[in-house]
């Protein structure tokens, strides 16, 4: 029920307009167009959970909280909390999905509705800006000089690696929206002059070529197993001989049930894209494979999908000129 109140209230955008100047509910409600009676059971019930100090009759947003869910905070977590607001339709349907109903046409986590997409490339702005730094050191990306980061979203991957490696430079792959976004992110980072921005969809088009390290962050738990062996194809295809391409997901124990982070999430998958899921590290070992890979190790164990999987594109094999002795020791 706190959950449902708090993302009504995010929907609302009650706690930038509160972090502004305290209001009653009466004048709150003719600005936002709400119903007077109905708003004001809302701040009631976000007064009494924290998230909103009501006086006198006004309601306003403490600075704590507004520097998490105001959008005008520079923290603010919003975006993710919007996003989970599309996530709430979504799950509302399980039992009809696991009773064999169809997911409404355009129900994709890859491929939210174009009204949605912004607080979506939001959201994953918001956890990977946090996450980037911690995984770009596991990964260690040493003398790797072109990076290409497979539906890169705004950005933050493509940053991180470039502040940990000063002369890399870097390709960012993803659908022509999306690019816009991190056009803007990595424009006031002063790191466009490194970056190739390249628009397409992976599902339909080659990626980019000649890169030594690829990078699918967030992307493989989407697909189906046939989609991930197709775009690990494509990946193998865009690296040079000796390139690794890394995989930062869930990786799911042999019996699934580990991380619980990751068991809740394949659910989400399986209400919000036709063929997605969270896999082990057998199954994702076993695709990579396929698509040409060799030296598949899980780099780094995780509890909230931030494990990691590399693989190589091997180098081709020196073979003896025709001809040529053999010698023997």
């Amino acid at each position: 029920m706190e959950c449902r109140i708090l993302l009504t209230g995010a929907e609302l955008d009650v706690f930038t307009r509160l972090a502004a100047a305290p209001l009653s509910s009466a004048r709150l409600a003719r600005k936002i167009g709400a119903d007077e009676r109905a708003l004001t059971a809302v701040l009631d019930a976000l007064s009494a959970m924290g998230l909103l100090v009501k006086k006198a009759g006004r309601y306003r947003c403490p600075p704590a909280v507004a520097a998490l869910l105001s959008k005008s905070s520079p923290r603010s977590v919003l975006p993710m909390v919007l996003h989970t607001t599309h996530l709430w339709e979504r799950w509302s349907g399980l039992t009809a999905v696991v009773r064999g109903a169809k997911k409404p046409a355009g129900a994709t986590a890859h491929a939210p509705p174009q009204g949605q997409l912004s607080a979506f490339i939001g959201a994953m702005h918001v956890i990977a800006s946090k996450l980037a730094p911690q995984i770009v050191a596991a990964i260690k990306p040493g003398s790797a000089e072109a990076l290409l980061d497979i539906g890169g979203g705004s950005g933050s991957y493509t940053l991180a690696f470039l502040k940990a490696a000063p002369r890399m430079k870097a390709t960012l792959f993803d659908r022509p929206p999306v690019i816009g976004m991190a056009r803007k992110l990595l424009g006031e980072a002063g790191v466009l002059d490194r970056v190739t921005l390249a628009a397409g969809d992976f599902y339909r088009d080659e990626l980019p070529p000649g890169h030594d390290l690829a990078l699918l962050s967030a992307v493989i738990h989407q697909n189906s197993s046939k989609q991930n062996r197709e775009l690990f194809a494509k990946a193998f295809r865009a690296l040079k001989p000796g390139g690794r391409i890394v995989i930062r997901d869930h990786v799911m124990s042999a019996d699934r049930t580990r991380p619980k982070s990751g068991a809740i999430f394949a659910i989400n998958m399986l209400v919000g894209t036709a063929g997605g899921g969270a896999y082990t590290a057998q199954e994702i070992g076993a695709d990579l494979r396929r698509a040409g890979f060799t030296k598949v190790r899980l780099l780094r164990q995780g509890r909230r999908m931030d494990a990691l999987i590399e693989a190589f594109r091997p180098r081709p094999s020196r073979r003896p000129r025709p001809g040529a002795r053999r010698l023997e020791r």
